[in-house]
């Protein structure tokens, strides 16, 4: 069953004058597309509209985006100043961000740097791996490690260096591990909820206004796989 989240159930990691972070669901999708469907920008308004009792529109800003299939964290600005500077911090990364991630076939190393050159298909929404510079691609480049061996699948703790399309779930393919329930890149069966097990777990990096140091853990869905670890 899958869980879209709305302004009552949103799951609200960090909160202050200038940003918020949630933990996303799976089925979420980040900002507004061609689906149509009610993006998480429109239901973290309407939770500030009603907690704040805030009159007319509420200013927020999307600083980056997941996956729709994926669950974890996602900061929005609640202010233009902090947009502008969250919005350089993603971009000269200065961010620190960890995943985890749930595979079927366990890589040969159980920690290793993965680079490759991805090179984005536009049709059909992919990104592809490729151990050479190709026309068109971008240098993509991560760490891994297993933390956890379960009985069917292996979780990988990945820390990203660069921010590329679909960078996990192709890398991961690329070495014969794609991620459980994705479809899309190589993996045998969907997950009953639609999603993958691709969870943003953990950022850490400079407040916007306060300067201070901050550190955000996302808990993973509540998913028998996901609470085994």
């Amino acid at each position: 069953m899958k869980i879209i989240s709305d302004k009552n159930n949103l799951q609200v990691l960090h909160e202050d004058n200038h940003i918020i972070v949630v933990n996303k669901r799976v089925g979420d999708i980040v900002q507004g597309d061609k689906t149509g469907d009610k993006p998480l920008s429109d239901v973290v308004k309407e939770y500030i509209k009603d907690k704040y009792n805030k009159p007319g529109d509420v200013f927020l800003g999307v600083i980056h985006r997941l996956d729709r299939p994926t669950t974890g964290i996602v900061v929005f600005a609640r202010t233009s100043k902090a947009l502008t500077r969250m919005n350089e911090l993603f971009s000269n990364r200065e961010t620190q961000k960890t995943y985890w991630a749930v595979v079927k076939n366990k890589p040969v190393e159980t920690s290793a740097k993965l680079v490759h050159f991805l090179k984005r298909n536009e049709k059909n929404n992919t990104s592809k791996a490729h151990l050479k510079e190709v026309p068109d691609s971008k240098l993509a480049s991560l760490d891994y490690t297993v933390f956890k061996e379960l009985q069917n699948y292996v979780a990988l703790e990945i820390n990203l260096h660069t921010g590329r399309h679909h960078q996990i779930r192709a890398q991961l393919s690329a070495i014969g591990s794609p991620i459980k329930g994705d479809l899309k890149y190589g993996f045998d069966r969907s997950n009953p909820d639609g999603g993958i097990h691709l969870h943003a777990r953990k950022l850490t990096f400079i407040h916007p206004v306060t300067k201070e140091s901050l550190t955000i853990i996302a808990p993973t869905p509540d998913e028998v796989i996901w609470n085994a670890l």
